[in-house]
């Protein structure tokens, strides 16, 4: 695995539980082989950087890589290749991942890169989904939290018209609180139980929405939210397409019309991810492809 001049790159979306990998062939990013490792009994930095190798060489096999591309959860130094998360994966924080990556891997230090998750996901889908063939387009990712990225020919970008601070939306204040409490699984959470006092999980409610009017409502309700984040957050960037992923978009149907009527006339429409889970693995060969342009 030494070929720099290789079309194929190994492509890693570091998560909570478990690190996925692909083989990603740069021409079309598509995946030609996946895995997934769990980080469950992972409790050292070395294990880590061990897992990811392990991952790696599963997915290559036999074929040459021109490097790694790694997306991974925030805050991080990108550009140094060293955590900065001190809420999770603590054995990473401050430690020079790039460099243990690229000695277990035997390539030089910048055939190792790495992006942010949020990123990652919504740059799989401008190469190889529902954002294709756009030049402005941003994407949320909603569950837990929410993750954003806004992209302009084919390049995340965290500033610039439009863009908020950061390119992030989750701490952005909007309507009193943060736009993270109003489109969030927590948020839709405690909008059931505000209204019944009861505790449900979001796919168990959007399950029921069919014999629960009050989920129904929620999810309405919750989908009149979104709306008027896309209308006053995300539309003063101009996008042309804007991509719903993550968990809650796998109940689009219960609240994107009442979305769409909230940003009616502003000139961009709403997707849902083509790529679901494995777009942060297409999106790190984006990343890779772009950068090496």
């Amino acid at each position: 695995m030494t070929s720099f001049d290789s079309q194929f790159v190994a492509t890693f979306d570091v998560g909570g539980s478990h690190i996925g990998a692909g083989l990603c062939r740069l021409s079309d990013l598509a995946l030609i082989r996946t895995a997934s490792g769990p980080l469950a009994a992972i409790d050292s930095f070395d294990a880590f950087a061990d897992l990811v190798r392990s991952l790696g060489a599963e997915v290559a096999g036999e074929t040459r890589l021109a490097g790694v591309s790694l997306a991974v959860p925030g805050p991080f130094d990108h550009d140094a290749g060293v955590s900065l998360m001190q809420h999770k994966l603590t054995y990473l924080y401050g430690k020079d991942l790039r460099a243990a990556l690229a000695a277990r891997f035997g390539f030089a230090t910048q055939r190792i890169r790495f992006l942010n998750d949020a990123a990652a996901y919504v740059l799989g889908e401008v190469g190889a989904g529902s954002l294709k063939g756009t030049t402005r387009s941003a994407g949320l990712t909603l569950g837990t939290g929410v993750g954003c990225a806004f992209v302009v020919n084919s390049r995340h970008i965290t500033s610039g018209n439009g863009v908020p601070p950061g390119g992030e939306i989750w701490n952005f204040p909007y309507a009193g609180r943060t736009v993270e409490d109003l489109i969030s699984t927590r948020a839709i959470k405690a909008a059931y139980a505000a209204r019944t006092g009861n505790e449900k999980e979001v796919a168990e409610l959007a399950a029921s929405v069919q014999t629960d009017p009050e989920a129904r409502a929620v999810f309405e309700n919750f989908g009149t939210d979104l709306g008027r984040v896309l209308r006053d957050v995300i539309a003063p960037f101009h996008p042309e397409r804007v991509m719903l992923g993550g968990g809650i978009a796998r109940s689009a149907q219960l609240f994107l019309a009442a979305a769409e009527r909230e940003i009616a006339g502003l000139g961009f429409t709403v997707v849902t991810t083509a790529l679901g889970d494995q777009a942060p693995l297409a999106g790190a060969g984006q990343f890779w492809r772009e950068t090496s342009a």
